[in-house]
């Protein structure tokens, strides 16, 4: 099939799947599935592929999609890889070369990949040696019988020509220098003009979109992926945003470069380019091609030795690059030897997610990925050898440092992540002796040593600089899990955020109130499961902190007369510790919150917004906020009941409309401590006939107890009719009826009652939650966000919150201006010189 195929192709593909391993019938097209080579241009892949083409006689069709399901898919990746998609699809529109993109989305899934692979002659793609992207092709040759080629689209010395597999970079640099000097004089070898393939015209499978007139941030609001990490307005995707940084740098700063690509307080005196080379937005050829004829060896050094050696090593190692095994062995052993050595300090992922050691160099740092998505490769360094020392064991921090890295970092998953990931562990180094406590005889870097060689106010102001050229001021009304993760997760993006909540405590639902005895009852939500990965994560973190812990003992259904049906266990169940309210404490922790404030309406003024506060009590006198009229925002998000923001949202937004057609449910909450009952065998029981709905002794939850051992402390909820039924009733009346109804469901009774309250929850529960995770009119910049959104649970709470922020960030970040970092901007500016490292 590709006899003929011009050398310069040839030693760049690899045949997966070779045209004589398998009987593939003949197929429509030419595929080429595009992911890690996204360009119209010196594009060895799509040469491949039009090659093959013309050949054959048969059209050509490239394939771009984008999963949900790739590894720490975001609104920060998914906005950088959509922007250079766009670019990518205007360039080969040009060359009438038919593109198709798929966004994987609500209502648009499938296997589309797949089902075009086996209408295809040929599938050609990139050789990208890193997840997904390696196991993705593995699982298509498992489904189809189509030929498949890789090309090389990353190397300018092709990594199939380099026989060995090099682990330093003095050895891989004499093994390529001549090859590399060769292609570094000669321009990229372009097809002949008259290779032009017939475009596709059949049928896809799916809406190819068209992405030049499209709202990415509207497309991205649709997808099942972690909308916590926002996009970067100062790093857009894309080749022309790629090339145009480039030449900033290469007429500025290239000459310098050797000087300065050491400084981490002088960011512009390196290229920035790592996102747009690990996309393949541009082309490593031009750069290096470049860089060459300016005489700056050492960048070309750097640009090429260092990807390509480690390139060359992801082939070998793809199965283990997340893993203590793709360590050298001398490194492992090390590491394990000193696995039990003391650490001063022991960090959970948010709190390292949220730059929240106690070394202020490394949350700077961590801040920098997290807010603007890149980190100064030598400070990156000293930030990842630091997980040795901040976690427990060597295996959890280089998961920590991949995690974080892949997360947070535009170029994250590349294989120039892992280079920079495996030598904070040893790879590409060598031993360093004498040894020293955990880190054994892998090099150690210290994060007080380098900062000492910084100018750490100057770099400071860089990392602080805000995300976009113009950030909303946003108010959030109630200060519910929903609310107060959105408000969490702006803050933590460097937006101002102030929460009003009309109650005295946080948390909404997840409540905890303390008895006349000063006994705490979670007369709210009861506990919490697990199902979403995106939730997951923080619910481990809080577990290390102390704040949620699993509640094991039993919990049955009840039947009639008392008999105790089977234990409901197929699911974990999760309680804050030591009550309920604990996680929404630990969220407001660091926001504005504002306590006994009611937002009783709000009023337009230009383009923002005003809060009529009815009772200012909470504000402090100084407050700038206090008054009947507050400060004016640019958004307001509203957590609160849907009737409640339908109220607030009225006459200012559609969405108004929307959120009056959820129907909440009530429920009439008791909480009793008595004395004299028996015990009953289970610690949580749920009730399907009589005014019950539930009831669980509040005292045996994880971190609760009572204060002597002869009174219990037990919550009741009473069925969603009951309650309907007796809405208006007193708590009095209402507490004396589901204390019989408790004593009929078990057979059993208090000998004495100590205390008894009850608490109407007169919007609990949502009859049928949206199908949105939240609501955002971008016009007014008013949103609404809680359970009755992304479900009726805690977790669905958490991700309408989640969501909520997404909308906000995206709204700033998407096609939007960069915030100009000052005096750093101009590359010229004065400053000391750094110690070598």
């Amino acid at each position: 099939m590709d006899r003929r195929i011009p050398a310069s192709l040839a030693e760049r593909r690899r045949w997966v799947v070779a045209p004589d391993q398998t009987d593939h019938p003949p197929g429509e097209m030419v595929l080429y599935w595009m992911h890690n080579a996204v360009r119209g241009h010196e594009n060895p892949a799509l040469d491949a592929a039009m090659w093959l083409a013309h050949e054959n006689g048969l059209p050509l069709l490239v394939y771009h999609g984008l999963s949900e399901k790739y590894p720490y898919a975001s609104d920060r990746h998914h906005a950088f890889i959509l922007q250079g998609a766009r670019d990518v699809q205007r360039e080969l529109e040009a060359k009438g070369i038919t593109y198709a993109f798929h966004l994987e989305r609500q209502g648009h899934r499938g296997p589309h990949l797949r089902d075009l692979c086996r209408r295809a002659a040929v599938l050609v793609s990139e050789e990208m040696p890193v997840a997904p992207i390696a196991c993705w092709v593995e699982r298509l040759r498992s489904l189809v019988t189509t030929p498949i080629m890789l090309v090389d689209t990353t190397c300018v010395v092709p990594s199939l020509s380099i026989p060995t597999v090099p682990t330093r970079a003095f050895e891989f640099r004499s093994l390529i220098q001549d090859a590399l000097a060769d292609r570094l004089e000669r321009p990229y070898e372009e097809l002949p003009a008259d290779v032009q393939p017939a475009e596709f015209t059949g049928p896809l499978g799916f809406e190819s979109i068209d992405l030049q007139d499209v709202q990415l941030a509207d497309l991205i609001s649709r997808c099942k992926i972690d909308h916590s990490v926002g996009p970067v307005a100062d790093t857009p995707g894309g080749t022309r945003a790629g090339y145009a940084r480039w030449d900033r740098f290469r007429e500025t700063s290239l000459s310098k470069y050797s000087e300065r690509r050491n400084d981490a307080d002088d960011p512009l005196g390196v290229s920035r380019l790592s996102g747009h080379l690990h996309y393949g937005m541009v082309s490593p050829f031009r750069i290096a091609r470049e860089a060459a004829a300016l005489g700056a060896g050492k960048y070309v050094d750097e640009l090429v030795v260092w990807r390509e050696m480690v390139f060359r090593f992801c082939l070998e190692h793809v199965e283990d690059l997340d893993t203590m095994a793709a360590l050298p062995q001398w490194a492992r052993e090390s590491l394990v030897e000193h696995a039990d050595d003391p650490r001063e300090e022991v960090l959970d992922w948010e709190s390292l997610a949220r730059g929240k050691s106690s070394q202020s160099l490394w949350n700077l740092a961590q801040q920098s990925l997290l807010q603007h998505g890149e980190l100064h490769n030598n400070l990156r360094m000293t930030w990842g050898k630091a997980f040795l020392a901040m976690t427990s064991k060597p295996c959890q921090a280089l998961a920590q440092c991949i995690d974080l890295n892949h997360r947070y970092a535009i170029d994250g998953r590349s294989p120039i992540s892992y280079s920079g990931i495996l030598w904070c562990f040893g790879q590409f180094d060598r031993p360093f002796k004498p040894e020293q406590p955990v880190y054994g005889t892998v090099r150690s870097r210290s994060v007080d040593q380098h900062e000492r060689r910084l100018d750490v106010p100057r770099f400071a102001q860089w990392v602080n600089r805000p995300i976009a050229a113009t950030l909303p001021r946003v108010a959030i009304v109630g200060a519910g899990l929903g609310g107060l993760t959105a408000a969490r997760t702006l803050s933590d993006h460097g937006l101002e955020v102030h929460v009003f909540e009309k109650s005295r405590g946080v948390g909404g639902r997840m409540a905890t109130r303390r008895g006349e005895s000063g006994v705490g009852f979670d007369h709210g939500a009861q506990y919490f499961t697990v199902r979403d990965d995106r939730f997951a994560r923080y619910v481990r973190s809080w577990i290390s902190q102390g704040l949620v812990a699993p509640w094991m003992q039993p919990i049955v259904e009840l039947q009639p007369g008392g008999q105790v049906g089977k234990e409901k266990c197929g699911t974990p169940r999760y309680v804050g510790v030591p009550g309920m309210n604990a996680i929404a404490k630990h969220l407001a922790a660091d926001v504005n919150v504002h306590l006994q404030t009611t937002v009783e309406s709000l009023k337009r003024v230009g383009e923002r917004w005003q809060l009529k506060v009815a009772d200012p009590s909470g504000l402090s006198p100084d407050d700038s906020l206090k008054g009947e009229w507050n400060n004016e925002f640019d958004c307001v998000i509203v957590n609160c009941p849907p009737e409640q923001a339908a109220s607030l949202l009225a006459g200012h937004s559609g969405i108004a409309a929307t959120a009056r057609q959820v129907e909440m449910l009530p429920c009439w909450s008791v909480m009793v401590r008595g004395e004299g009952l028996p015990e009953l065998g289970f610690s949580g029981a749920f009730i399907n006939e009589g005014p019950l709905s539930w009831i669980a002794r509040n005292d045996e939850k994880p971190g609760r107890g009572a204060e002597d051992g002869s009174a219990s402390a037990w919550v009741m909820h009473a069925s969603a009719d009951w309650s309907q039924q007796h809405l208006e009733q007193s708590p009095e009346w209402v507490g004396s009826q589901l204390l019989a109804a408790m004593q009929e469901a078990t057979g059993h009774r208090f000998a004495r009652v100590v205390e008894c309250q009850a608490h109407r929850w007169r919007y609990a529960n949502p009859v049928s939650p949206l199908e949105t995770d939240c609501l955002w009119d971008a016009t007014t910049g008013l949103g609404a966000c809680g359970d009755w959104c992304g479900g009726p649970r805690i977790e669905g709470a958490f991700l309408s919150g989640m969501a909520m922020a997404g909308a906000v960030l995206r709204q700033a970040t998407i096609d939007r201006a960069a915030a100009s970092p000052g005096k750093l901007v101009d590359a010229t500016t004065p400053k000391r010189t750094a110690d070598a490292v």
